[in-house]
């Protein structure tokens, strides 16, 4: 039998290709994923929807009157950049509620993403703020977000109430840095940081899946990709150019690959506690380059109907082989 991986981390650059590779994923049968991609039916998180979720916060709190928590705009880049820290401690909450089965009955949806990004936020040393807005806003921004916190808690809880047996936990993520910048990236941009802190769990078991294009393409894709209402879709948001220049210029997984010190993986060391004391672990995660420089997976974006036989077989021998190499390398 095939080898299945257990967690894929799913990294590359905005409009690299991640979302089309999961849909496509998704549209094969489970033969295929098993015995050509080397995935089970798939429990997919990602923390692109609580970035889209950070920014909805602060347009209902702008609109009424108060200043913005998260972004130093509607169309700009975080205030203070360790927000990607409070993104990857929500994704190993997800991971910790997943493996555990974990599901949620609350009155309001809303309020409980309030609570849980305070707290993810506090993680990294930033300040509890929804907690600090007066309560007759909150509980009005949270009446506002209620419908779209709702729908989002309930796809959480569908993923969690799966059978974990078989299946493939697919973590979509991007990182990078500013354009031109020099390595390494200064913390908390870059992979390097966030792998640092990535949960225990999701390190032990998890290889990474990098969907690899240029940051030219990726700021082109970009654009090419957005749509006025599409900031709520994986397929179809766009991300505002200062925030492609500043943030995502540039990415440091070449880098952090040929410092590794083993072919083909990222170095992650970190103290952690052991009994009664603390020491020093090493991790040697996986890395597989899904080469998409010329762009595979556009075209997944279509109604089915139109895919090409030609674009079918291209990307599916290219994810195939990338994929192949990672559960080869994880062994």
């Amino acid at each position: 039998m095939s080898s299945i991986l257990d967690t894929v981390l799913l990294f590359a650059l905005p409009a690299s290709g991640k979302s089309e590779v999961r849909r496509y994923i998704d549209g094969l049968s489970p033969d295929v994923c098993r015995n050509e991609m080397h995935i089970g039916p798939t429990l997919q998180l990602d923390d692109y929807p609580y970035v889209h979720f950070m920014h909805r916060i602060d347009d209902e709190l702008h609109a009424r009157g108060v200043d913005y928590i998260f972004y130093r705009g509607p169309a700009r880049p975080f205030r203070d950049n360790f927000e990607w820290g409070t993104l990857i401690h929500l994704l190993n909450e997800d991971y910790d509620d997943l493996e555990a089965g974990r599901t949620f009955a609350v009155p309001s949806a809303a309020q409980l993403l309030f609570d849980r990004l305070d707290e993810a936020r506090a993680k990294v040393g930033l300040p509890r703020a929804l907690g600090d807005v007066p309560y007759a806003v909150r509980r009005d921004v949270a009446a506002a977000l209620e419908e779209e916190c709702a729908a989002h808690l309930a796809e959480r809880n569908e993923t969690n109430s799966a059978d974990r047996e078989g299946k493939t936990v697919i973590i979509e993520a991007a990182r990078g840095g500013p354009n031109g910048a020099a390595f390494p990236l200064t913390p908390p941009q870059g992979y390097e940081y966030s792998l640092s802190i990535l949960s225990e769990k999701i390190l032990d078991r998890a290889g990474i899946l990098y969907v690899w294009v240029t940051p030219e393409q990726s700021r082109g894709k970009n654009i090419e990709r957005g749509r006025p209402d599409g900031q709520g879709s994986i397929l179809f948001h766009s991300v505002p150019m200062e925030v492609m220049l500043g943030e995502y210029g540039c990415d440091d997984m070449e880098y952090l690959i040929g410092k590794s010190g083993k072919p083909d993986t990222i170095r992650v060391e970190r103290i952690v506690s052991e009994g009664d004391r603390y020491v020093t672990r090493e991790w040697w995660i996986p890395v597989a380059r899904f080469d998409n420089r010329d762009d595979l997976t556009t075209f997944v974006r279509n109604d089915r109907a139109e895919w090409k036989d030609d674009e079918i077989s291209r990307l599916h021998k290219g994810l195939g082989d990338a994929l192949g190499t990672l559960a080869r390398l994880r062994g």
